[in-house]
């Protein structure tokens, strides 16, 4: 793939436009987005510019992160706390994220959506309340793994790491979890199944392969 350098406000202007455009491929009132990539790669920060830029243009966002969809501690630790294959496929709440994201977004569901469930700090129900995205909105939903699931997006970014930038901008404490992206590049390639892929080795010199 061939990419050239961008910057994040021009690369979210250009998401920005290319949602204004986009039609829900379900045929329903919302639009659905991944921002996918490890921690290190800051997925976060992406979505809320990408939400804070459709709102400039008169578009309802949600933006909903699946740290809060995390599974109990009593089931992310079962096989001890520094186990990557649990880590890619068990700490995430994925029958949760369907059921409480994007059920609530299908054609004529009631658009209620629950923004997270579980508080890995206490290892409780957060009990949030739901939130209502209008018809016309956008689901911005952010973290990593996240394709490879048959979730129903409508457009998927992935902001990818090479593995030595991404050995570099983990935290030691998650180093353990480096595996089970390794794991993802070789079962899932993110890189290929993404609509969109921004190089972000250097977080001051992004670079993408445009919009197809």
């Amino acid at each position: 793939m061939r990419l050239e350098a961008i910057t994040w406000d021009r690369l979210t202007e250009a998401l920005a436009e290319r949602l204004l455009d986009t039609s829900p491929a379900d045929g329903g009132p919302w639009l659905r987005v991944a921002i996918d990539g490890a921690p290190a790669a800051g997925t976060a920060g992406s979505a809320e510019a990408l939400a804070e830029a459709l709102r400039v243009r008169g578009r309802s966002v949600l933006t909903v992160g699946t740290g809060g969809f995390l599974r109990p501690a009593s089931l992310r630790y079962e096989y001890g706390r520094e186990d990557p294959d649990t880590y890619y496929g068990g700490w995430f709440d994925t029958g949760a994220l369907w059921r409480e994201v994007f059920g609530p977004l299908e054609p004529g569901g009631s658009g209620r959506v629950l923004p997270d469930l579980w508080d890995p700090v206490t290892d409780r129900a957060t009990r949030s309340p739901h939130r209502e995205l209008a018809p016309g909105g956008v689901l911005v939903l952010h973290g990593p793994l996240l394709l490879g699931h048959w979730f129903p997006f409508d457009l998927t970014v992935h902001l990818r790491l090479s593995p030595g930038a991404l050995r570099r901008r983990t935290d030691a404490g998650e180093l353990w979890t480096l595996p089970a992206f390794e794991r993802y590049e070789a079962e899932v390639d993110p890189a290929e199944a993404a609509d969109v892929v921004v190089r972000a080795d250097d977080p001051r010199h992004p670079a993408w392969g445009g919009l197809s």
